[in-house]
């Protein structure tokens, strides 16, 4: 009885010991909504070929800082550079690759172009109805992201409308603004170009429409990078390392850009 009672007790212990090294292969991930579609395939990918498997939360670019800073994630994600006093806490950021804002409408509007004062006069309330930029008449509905978003704070920079946008509306996730303006024949909105769905229709810039080419040779304005947060001082784990080594790395290059990004490398 008393070896039977061994035996279990040594075979508890090789279990628990068994789960808690699958519990440490694994890297967790957390920040911006926008980096959704390229983060899932890498991850998907990584986990392929190492059997590491990557956890992503997606809780927008300042919430990830904040969950780096704290400890909580092995990785942040930003859809924006880091500021000063976020890099004088000793914070790092590494850029994974580049992508589009893309201005959307309706699929009805039939507004095809806007340049981007334009589009900073919308958002700032000095134009106010489509008919005054070539479409029909209609109170245009001012659809953006909530204040730490990495998309919202590569819009206003790139547009120069830090707290002047008179938003109507103020969604949590890229996919929330998507929806809005799909279900608003009168809504503007911004969103990651990876994520556009055919529910709505991204507008050129100045004459030049938003795809992975213009985003590349820069003649695409409204675009921003993908970057990658972690503590300067602080050395990751034997797996996050193999993911971060792996994503940066010129093998990854052709997912991100099946994820509708430019690679940095």
């Amino acid at each position: 009885m008393k070896k039977v009672i061994s035996l279990f007790v040594v075979a508890v212990l090789i279990c628990t010991a068994m789960v808690g090294c699958s519990k440490s292969e694994s890297v967790a991930t957390d920040g911006s909504t926008s980096m959704s579609k390229v983060i899932e395939s890498l991850s998907e990918a990584f986990a392929e070929d190492t059997g590491i498997e990557v956890t992503y939360n997606a809780t927008g670019s300042g919430a990830g800082i904040e969950a780096v800073l704290a400890g909580r994630c092995d990785i942040g994600l930003s859809s924006r550079d880091l500021k000063d006093e976020e890099k004088s806490k000793g914070l790092e950021g590494t850029i994974l690759a580049y992508d589009g804002i893309a201005i959307i409408v309706h699929p009805d509007n039939k507004v095809a172009d806007l340049s981007i004062e334009t589009i900073a006069k919308i958002y700032t309330g000095e134009i106010t109805n489509w008919k005054d930029v070539g479409g029909a008449d209609g109170e245009i509905v001012l659809i953006g992201r909530e204040a730490n978003s990495g998309t919202r704070d590569g819009f206003e920079s790139i547009t120069d409308t830090e707290d002047k946008c008179k938003y109507r509306q103020e969604c949590t996730s890229t996919g929330d603004v998507i929806t809005a303006v799909s279900s608003n024949p009168n809504a503007i909105g911004y969103a990651s170009l990876a994520s556009v769905k055919d529910s709505v229709k991204a507008v050129s810039v100045g004459g030049v429409a938003p795809s992975e080419s213009t985003v590349k040779d820069g003649s695409y304005a409204v675009q921003r990078p993908f970057v990658l947060v972690t503590k300067k001082d602080t050395k990751l784990s034997k797996s996050a390392q193999e993911f971060f080594d792996y994503i940066t790395s010129s093998e990854a290059n052709e997912i991100i850009s099946n994820a509708g990004v430019v690679p940095a490398n």
